[in-house]
């Protein structure tokens, strides 16, 4: 059992991401909230580092993989992110905007791993992240009025790539804690896939943003 959801939690999350890049390339956006991204690169960035300390091993190379699937995403941000904010933001301004988030994630997970230690910190600080990622999804739904950059094959595969774990560590391994984020974190997902389920019927009710077009960098 433990093997049978560490794949399906693998599969999902893996399917979230390609399918992130996918929608962003398409919509020309980004399909993940930026602080979301910036917590999830630090996490599989951090912890691939952390797992290969101790040899080759299956979660390393998958934390790579889901680190390099990241990097692309990171790019759809990093491209498209800015044409999506007031004309006030300034192209430096939002490169500091962006440092200084990416920046925190990484300080984030390692204040989690100084404090907790592997086992605990890894957990902990997935958990935590993924809730909080529960909830943005909803807030950039909001924000864009519609399903704009979003797809509900992220929305499901998140939610099943979530409570395959909630299952292995909040009641196999009998951890509270992670079982009460997990159901939290499911209630977020699936207040989601209703949104954008909703929304598959009458997708031209919503009003599509109009991108601002940026002028070319000065030589």
């Amino acid at each position: 059992m433990d093997l049978f959801l560490t794949v399906v939690s693998g599969i999902a999350w893996t399917v979230v991401y390609v399918e992130a890049i996918r929608v962003g390339l398409r919509d020309r956006t980004y399909a993940m909230p930026v602080a979301a991204l910036a917590l999830n690169f630090a996490w599989e960035s951090t912890y691939a580092v952390n797992e290969f300390l101790g040899g080759v091993s299956a979660q390393g190379v998958v934390n790579v993989v889901w680190a390099l699937a990241d990097i692309v995403i990171i790019y759809t941000y990093l491209r498209f992110g800015r044409a999506e904010l007031p004309e006030t933001v300034t192209r430096p301004l939002f490169a500091a905007w962006s440092i200084l988030v990416f920046a925190t994630a990484f300080a984030v997970q390692w204040l989690f791993l100084a404090h907790f230690g592997t086992h605990d910190a890894t957990r902990y600080s997935a958990f935590l992240q993924n809730l909080l990622m529960s909830g943005l999804f909803i807030s950039l739904y909001a924000a864009r009025r519609g399903p704009r950059g979003q797809s509900l094959v992220i929305a499901v595969a998140k939610w099943l790539g979530t409570l395959a774990p909630t299952v292995l560590f909040g009641v196999i391994e009998d951890a509270p804690f992670i079982l009460g984020l997990g159901i939290l974190c499911s209630v977020f997902d699936l207040a989601y896939i209703a949104l954008l389920l909703r929304d598959r019927s009458r997708p031209a009710d919503w009003p599509q943003p109009s991108l601002r077009i940026l002028p070319a960098p000065s030589r």
